[in-house]
């Protein structure tokens, strides 16, 4: 050990390092708690974001549940875009999109009912 530093000193570092440990792990464990009251408390909204996507420095893409629709929206900061919109759960997987023709992958592979907003 260097000189000056006793076990003491070190002992009351561990425990200061033992110490800010624990709250972070006691803060993490409250905003869990949090999330989980915030996700109860938008199930009965109509209108929900579902998942974000960022796609650039300023632009990302969601998925926005609104009553029983899902809509894909294109966001950037001057505007938003609708991109599709379908029932409930009717959304194609990803194993299903032919990727030979990825750049018409919406439109030739859209599930039935899709509806393209413009």
């Amino acid at each position: 050990m260097a000189p000056g530093i006793t076990g003491a000193d070190v002992f009351r570092m561990l425990g200061s390092l033992g110490l800010v440990i624990a709250l972070l792990v006691a803060l993490l464990w409250v905003l869990r708690k949090l999330q989980g009251k915030m996700n109860d408390q938008n199930a009965g909204r109509r209108l929900q974001v579902l998942e974000s996507l960022s796609v650039g420095p300023r632009q990302k893409v969601a998925l926005v549940r609104v009553g029983e629709r899902e809509v894909l929206i294109g966001i950037s900061p001057t505007q938003i875009n609708g991109i599709a919109s379908w029932p409930d759960g009717t959304l194609a997987t990803a194993d299903s999109l032919d990727t030979s023709h990825s750049h018409h992958a919406l439109d030739a592979h859209a599930p039935g009912g899709v509806q393209h907003v413009t």
